[in-house]
């Protein structure tokens, strides 16, 4: 895999914009989290969403199924249908069931210590939970950011994978198991450009792990558990029908992300923020990007033929077409509705669940914040 920096590209804002947005980018000396700060005015509009184009989902009406979440990050489901939910500053799990109702706390992961960006983050249920009851989640410990396994009937969690950078922000955070059955893990650089580019550094990378936490097989560096390079902060990862894989990413000052994942390429950062030059195959560019203003991209579902992105300074839900390898025109739902949205995952039964994110510091707010919203299939 190419490593090293050149001076900054040229970024190129594209007329049309892709995902379903999460927090804004953030500006140098004010904001360098690359979670974005609450709007500062009423949530920008993206240019041509006003009009929901022919052919987009219908959303329909959704329902509050919990409330009064504390900073809800991870979500996950059970092979029976319940939802895990991971409380970012307290380090517990709820399980809630599919019809909503009084969440139960069903673990506290011990050694999560909570600070600006970091603490429990995201969940992920074994392949295997039928056999094997694991349950797996990303935190910020006392000196790193790691992956544990646990199991909800108790007992100590089990390191899974460490040595991960943390900072107050850009911990990246979100992890999912793959059609491959493998785990994949976004990072973040921690606030460190040049570890994006490292390829002996786990931060600013998409991992692939097999369940115990070793490098995966068949990763483009054996015995490497990097699997894709250049990336600044991942909160979204999510896989189509076929089996590709998209990510979101946060930008800096200018321009959000949602990339095409492809073992061994390099997606440009620092030297490359949105779109621009490739240095002739060297860096790969996203498939859409989206002013900072309007998306902040966290975690992202597809179902369908189509990706959904939760953006947390945007305050919206981006509805994107996608064929192949391609992303089509996207949408903005629900602008400002609920305040910044973090996370969005299609449930067992097809409905796409998200959670608000209004009580991270950052947003406004509203009464019964946080809670989770549900969509039912349509």
């Amino acid at each position: 895999m190419a490593v090293g920096t050149t001076g900054r590209r040229r970024r190129w804002t594209i007329a049309t914009l892709l995902v379903i947005g999460a927090v804004g980018g953030c500006a140098t000396g004010t904001d360098g989290d690359g979670d974005g700060g609450a709007p500062s005015g009423p949530a920008a509009v993206m240019s041509g969403a006003a009009s929901v184009p022919s052919g987009t989902p219908d959303l329909g009406a959704g329902e509050e199924i919990v409330r009064g979440i504390d900073v809800p990050w991870g979500l996950a489901f059970l092979p029976g249908g319940d939802a895990l939910i991971a409380e970012r500053d307290t380090g517990r799990v709820l399980r809630l069931t599919p019809g909503g109702g009084v969440p139960r706390a069903v673990y506290e992961v011990p050694g999560v210590v909570a600070s600006g960006e970091g603490g429990l983050l995201g969940l992920a249920v074994s392949p295997d939970f039928a056999d094997d009851g694991l349950v797996y989640a990303y935190l910020t410990a006392e000196q790193d950011n790691r992956v544990v396994s646990f199991r909800l009937d108790g007992g100590e969690p089990r390191i899974v994978f460490d040595g991960i950078a943390k900072a107050g922000f850009h911990n990246g955070g979100r992890i999912a198991f793959g059609p491959d059955g493998l785990l994949y893990v976004g990072t973040g650089d921690a606030g460190e450009t040049s570890r994006s580019q490292d390829p002996a550094s786990p931060n600013g990378k998409i991992l692939r792990l097999n369940a115990a936490g070793a490098p995966a097989p068949g990763n483009p560096t054996e015995g490497s558990a990097v699997y894709s390079l250049g990336h600044r902060n991942v909160q979204g990862l999510a896989w189509d029908s076929a089996g590709r894989l998209f990510a979101t990413e946060f930008g800096q000052n200018e321009l959000d992300e949602v990339n095409r994942i492809e073992p061994g390429r390099n997606y440009g950062w620092p030297a490359v923020e949105g779109k621009g030059d490739t240095e002739g195959g060297r860096y790969t560019n996203p498939v859409v990007t989206w002013s900072t203003e309007e998306a902040s991209p966290s975690g992202m579902a597809i179902a369908g033929g189509t990706a959904y992105v939760a953006a947390l300074r945007g305050e919206r839900l981006w509805t994107v077409p996608l064929t192949g390898d391609t992303a089509g025109e996207p949408s903005a739902r629900f602008e400002g509705r609920y305040g910044r949205l973090r996370t969005v995952q299609v449930a067992p039964d097809g409905a796409l669940w998200v959670t608000t994110s209004n009580t991270d510091g950052r947003g406004d707010v509203r009464d019964g914040d946080d809670r989770v919203l549900r969509f039912p299939a349509r």
